[in-house]
């Protein structure tokens, strides 16, 4: 009877980022009928950013949230977070038509032939290709099918699965963490504080620079044991019983067409950089300009007008989670705003770090924000949901938005190739047939490694740049 009971009984389930959210709007909705309500005097300054004015906090009459009123934020924060939101779809929907045409698949086929005995040069060329896909236009969700390339290839000349599954998603996410440019986090969490869009590119692309090439010479070492040593790898025993016998010759191959497509991402990248530096672009340029891109690679590929249309959708489709996620977030300040606590949470969180040095405020948003991330594994929903705070919070210490800016980017994403509420590396993890905790066993040396270097690259910023 006790083993029926064990066997029925049902196993925890880790809660749904959406259901997180919902309960926290709950919870404040709750907590504004004891937090007292207030407010701070804001001004403008010269750089046009709305800051508060330090000492000028007073409390006001208190308004909690009624019954109604928290289902009512769900929608208000979807509008409030609409412009962000669409912003999300409509990227997503160019990079469904860049997907759709299998250019960017073709494109490391015929560069794993090119790369026939030179095997280990293929994990630099192939995590700078993903890692400036992160850092440049946000690439995540649309690294998931290269794990059906990569880790084949991998095991293929003399690696394991892991470097084939690890050149995808460290690649990725070392350049999503470090981006000097990446629209959804860079971008949005610098909209929200008031600063120009990618203003402080030097400084990121330096730290991308060294972030990158340490995440390759960790990923190349173990790489270069296992081809030495076959026993040595960590997933030895999976691998053998791998049904592996594609040789180089089957990937696919790199088109004219296809070389066409990768350019028109290329000069859209150029484009995106030069918008934003020159032209001041914020995300309705963006967005306009990746829908172009769209558009011009389907009719590159020589796609039906529907067959565009319903590549878009899907990339939509894929979107739909982290662009929601934005909404729930925006829910939350809702909440905050419309009951006038979100002043007073900032004055108390202002108080007990004010006999702090600054740069360990700045260490503190670095801690928190890594933290966050393991309930909102959402980039540009943990923007909107923690940069509210954290740019004023700033402001009341002595700590630069562009400094708050870049403790969130590397708080947010360091964690993206460890926590299991993340749904990509979980995809990813699935279709290379890796067990998560084999996954951490593997990794987990080099997200203390990330950690290590975002406090630096945080402290350098703070005490010499900003």
């Amino acid at each position: 009877m006790s083993s029926k009971n064990s066997t029925s009984r049902k196993k925890f389930e880790f809660p749904h980022v959406f259901v997180i959210l919902f309960g926290i709007i709950i919870f404040m909705a709750i907590s504004t009928y004891f937090i007292p309500a207030g407010e701070y005097d804001r001004e403008v300054n010269e750089a046009g950013t709305e800051t508060v004015v330090d000492g000028t906090y007073s409390e006001v009459e208190s308004s909690p949230l009624g019954f109604f009123d928290i289902f009512q934020s769900i929608h208000a924060g979807m509008v409030e977070g609409s412009e962000i939101i669409f912003f999300i779809f409509i990227v997503g929907g160019a990079f469904g038509i860049l997907n759709a045409t299998n250019a960017l698949q073709g494109a490391f086929g015929s560069l794993s032939r090119m790369l026939s005995g030179k095997e280990l040069l293929l994990i630099p060329i192939t995590m700078t290709a993903f890692a400036i896909g992160g850092a440049t236009f946000g690439m995540a969700e649309e690294t998931i099918p290269f794990i059906l390339i990569l880790v084949p290839i991998a095991m293929m000349v003399g690696f394991d699965s892991m470097v084939g599954t690890a050149m995808v998603l460290v690649g990725v996410y070392a350049g999503f963490t470090a981006a000097f440019m990446n629209p959804f986090t860079v971008g949005v969490a610098q909209g929200i504080a008031g600063l120009p869009t990618f203003s402080g590119m030097g400084v990121r692309a330096v730290f991308f620079v060294i972030f990158l090439a340490v995440s390759i010479l960790y990923v190349m070492l173990y790489a270069r044991k296992v081809k030495k040593d076959p026993l040595k790898s960590i997933v030895y025993e999976e691998d053998q019983k791998r049904d592996v016998q594609l040789n180089l010759s089957d990937q696919p191959a790199m088109t004219k067409r296809h070389g066409m497509i990768v350019g028109v991402l290329i000069l859209t990248v150029i484009a995106l950089a030069l918008g934003v530096t020159l032209e001041g672009w914020y995300m309705r340029e963006i967005a306009g300009l990746f829908f172009l891109m769209g558009i011009v690679i389907g009719l590159i590929a020589k796609m039906r007008v529907n067959e565009i249309a319903t590549s878009f959708l899907k990339g939509c489709e894929e979107l739909v989670l982290g662009a929601l996620v934005v909404g729930f977030a925006y829910g939350i300040l809702f909440v905050m705003q419309e009951t006038n606590t979100i002043d007073t949470i900032l004055y108390a969180i202002s108080s007990l770090v004010a006999g702090l040095p600054a740069g360990l405020t700045a260490m503190g948003m670095f801690a928190t924000q890594s933290i966050l991330n393991f309930i909102v594994p959402s980039g540009s929903g943990q923007a909107a949901l923690s940069m509210p705070i954290m740019a004023p919070l700033g402001d009341l210490v002595g700590v630069d938005r562009q400094t708050a800016v870049l403790a969130f980017q590397f708080g947010d994403g360091i964690s993206n190739i460890l926590t299991p509420t993340a749904g990509v590396l979980m995809a990813a993890l699935a279709l290379a047939k890796i067990s998560w905790l084999k996954w951490v066993k593997w990794v987990w040396p080099l997200i203390l490694i990330w950690y290590v270097l975002g406090a630096i690259f945080v402290t350098i910023a703070h005490m010499f740049i900003w």
